[in-house]
């Protein structure tokens, strides 16, 4: 089976032509043992790298480059299979483009590949070679230097530390979720656990049908208590429930809200977080209760969202107050040109909609540094603080952002 990986990169200052063409020289030779082979191309600035071949030989290939520290910005654009080699002519020709007339350029691309012109030109690798020749990604390329360390802070919160509640049903891990511009804390994510502490998978692993819907909104309870334990303050607490909870539970909005008030919290300050990991089969009827929650005064967030079953049905019927992208696209956006495309989208859609963003799941100080230069103010992430049970701990704040 063929592979197909496409990559834009920054060479190191400094980087001449005949360093360049020492190193495409030496990788051309490691590259041909193992068949793999395409086509480099230079614009002065940026690399732009088609590697075809098996599978398992590309993928090495392509590693081997990202661990390359002659150039850096190393953004996956495309992976992909193909029935035959669009550059198969070619050992690994490198094509600096400022040698050709721009009105030329497309056309010399062409005679050097295979690709089949009566069909070709829908072809996606070609097309993505036309919008590099034509310049049209510069617009969303984020500005940035090579990021050897990125300055963070650490500050001690002042949130109390609650007893041991292993006596309860179930106990809770509380986990900030901060602003990096005003860096403090705005909402605390009450992340469900087992008695003994194990992870939700442990606590809800026994449970099915109705008793898995009934525990999951009573289970609230303890995350209000929780609250209250700690002194919670002006700041705001983060419930998940799953969508079917609402709608199979009778009264669930008002049991919600009671407990809110006999904890001394004000709806306002309540964000229930509805989890895209499950189907809503009932849609109708979860319209009617999203209502009650929002005329009750409780915010709105979508968890995960990109992840799940109904992340833009629920957008096109309802509007939340936040949505939290899933981590599953937070993860290496810095590296991954589809996922950069998925968070400009939702930040395109959000802005439009006046829906807040927190970005969630993020770890990386490099993530942070690309979804802080696009626009990303809100985020939760073992980066900035990890859950800690029956309590808040220590939270990591960036120096600087760009939005200051």
């Amino acid at each position: 089976m063929l592979s197909t990986i496409i990559y834009r990169s920054c060479p190191e200052q400094g980087m001449d032509a005949d360093s360049l063409n020492k190193i495409v020289a030496h990788s051309r030779h490691k590259n041909e043992r193992v068949s793999v082979t395409g086509i480099l191309l230079y614009d002065g600035t940026h690399f732009f790298q088609v590697l075809e071949g098996p599978v398992d030989a590309v993928n090495r290939v392509f590693d081997r480059i990202s661990g390359d520290a002659r150039h850096y910005q190393i953004v996956e654009i495309m992976r992909d299979y193909a029935p035959s080699r669009r550059f198969g002519k070619l050992g690994m020709e490198t094509v600096d483009l400022r040698d050709y007339p721009q009105e030329n350029l497309l056309l010399a691309l062409l005679q050097k590949s295979t690709i089949n012109t009566q069909f070709g030109y829908d072809d996606r690798v070609l097309k993505f070679i036309k919008a590099f020749i034509a310049g049209r990604w510069r617009h969303t390329l984020v500005p940035q230097q090579q990021i050897v360390a990125t300055r963070f802070i650490t500050e001690e919160v002042t949130f109390k530390l609650a007893d041991d509640a292993s006596h309860q049903p179930c106990q809770f891990a509380m986990q900030p979720i901060i602003d990096a511009v005003d860096k403090q804390v705005v909402a605390l994510e009450a992340l469900i656990r087992s008695p003994q502490g194990g992870s939700p998978e442990a606590f809800f692993a026994a449970l099915s049908g109705e008793q898995l819907y009934t525990t999951d909104l009573q289970s609230k309870r303890y995350a209000f208590e929780l609250a209250k334990k700690i002194d919670l303050g002006r700041t705001s607490i983060s419930v998940n429930l799953l969508p079917m909870s609402l709608i199979t539970v009778p009264n669930a909005v008002e049991f919600l809200l009671d407990e809110i008030a006999r904890c001394g919290l004000v709806p306002q300050q309540v964000i229930i977080e509805i989890t895209e990991s499950e189907m809503i089969s009932r849609f109708d009827e979860f319209e009617i209760v999203i209502r009650r929650l929002k005329s009750a005064g409780l915010v709105l967030a979508i968890d995960d969202f990109g992840a799940g079953y109904a992340g833009l049905s629920l957008l096109a019927r309802f509007q939340p107050d936040r949505i939290k992208i899933d981590r599953a696209i937070i993860s290496n956006v810095h590296k991954s040109e589809a996922r950069q495309a998925i968070v400009r989208a939702i930040i395109e859609c959000c802005s439009s909609l006046e829906i807040e963003i927190i970005a969630e799941g993020v770890e990386q100080p490099e993530e942070w540094h690309w979804l802080d230069a696009v626009g990303i103010r809100y985020f939760q992430g073992f980066l900035f603080a990890k859950p800690q049970l029956n309590g808040v701990g220590k939270v990591t704040y960036p120096l600087e952002s760009s939005m200051q």
